[in-house]
């Protein structure tokens, strides 16, 4: 969930200013935290108030809307896509809204969470459905969201890239052409499938955490939800290797950029199922 969170604020102020270079500072002013870091941490906290289990959808549906409630975000950052606030709103009122269909890439942004609290992969494939399917239920949403949670936890759990890679084209997507090649030509996509692709490769091209999340925001696009789904692949397959200072510095600043609930939740959750735990 950390590296979700560092992908997210880091290019949280490259969305509606794109760059094409991986040379650009780290947590420039005015980076912060978007809707990417909300719903990742309303996902990971309906798994801590539920588990896995009937009660789960109910509260994926709580979290999300609490959070959403609870921590505004900076209006220079974005907010949330249109028919998902309007799926929050609904949520106000009736226990379970329904879901909307939706292929967005918001299902894959906020499913790390899945990933690290499985035990199997099998069960996070099973908990990224879930999670996504309150709301991103088209088979793309769901899709994204599952070889999002798939890449995850294969990184966590000492897969090679090779093996990542070969297991994302096997089940979910091509993975072909290049970083370099793609940079270019790429454009804003909203889309699991124009985004979740990319950001494997982002991932699958990289030397280091530092080097997967510049490889992320140096496309363009949805710059913070590119970041946000790379890095956190990259995160448990870097830290696993050993934390380079980069790595603890970034984890600080984020940690730093939440609000102090948030803060201590997120260090609870690393500590119970992240690398700084034992779970895993």
């Amino acid at each position: 969930m950390i590296g979700a969170i560092i992908g997210d604020m880091v290019g949280s102020i490259y969305e509606f200013h794109n760059i094409k270079t991986k040379d650009f500072p780290l947590f420039s002013e005015g980076c912060g935290y978007t809707d990417d870091t909300l719903m990742t941490v309303a996902v990971a906290r309906a798994l801590q108030a539920a588990g896995d289990g009937e009660a789960l959808i109910a509260a994926l549906v709580r979290e999300m809307r609490v959070t959403a409630a609870r921590y505004p975000i900076s209006p220079l950052l974005g907010g949330y896509g249109r028919a998902f606030h309007k799926w929050l709103v609904k949520g106000r009122y009736v226990a379970i809204p329904k879901p909307y269909n939706s292929f967005g890439n918001g299902s894959a942004m906020r499913v790390s969470p899945c990933a690290e609290y499985a035990d199997t992969l099998e069960q996070a494939l099973r908990l990224a459905e879930v999670s996504a399917a309150v709301s991103h239920n088209h088979p793309e949403g769901i899709k994204g969201a599952q070889a999002t949670a798939a890449a995850v936890w294969m990184a966590g759990h000492g897969a090679s890239k090779a093996e990542i890679g070969d297991y994302i084209r096997q089940h979910y997507y091509p993975l072909t052409g290049t970083v370099d090649a793609l940079r270019p030509v790429y454009k804003m996509d909203g889309s699991c499938q124009g985004t979740v692709p990319p950001a494997i490769l982002c991932f699958l091209e990289s030397a280091s955490f530092e080097d997967a999340l510049r490889n992320a925001i140096s496309l363009g696009g949805d710059s913070d939800t590119l970041a946000d789904i790379a890095c956190a692949i990259a995160w448990p397959y870097y830290a696993r290797q050993g934390m380079d200072d980069t790595m603890h510095s970034l984890r600080e600043k984020a940690l730093s950029k939440l609000p102090p609930a948030l803060r201590s939740f997120v260090g609870d959750w690393e500590n119970t199922y992240g690398i700084y735990g034992g779970a895993q």
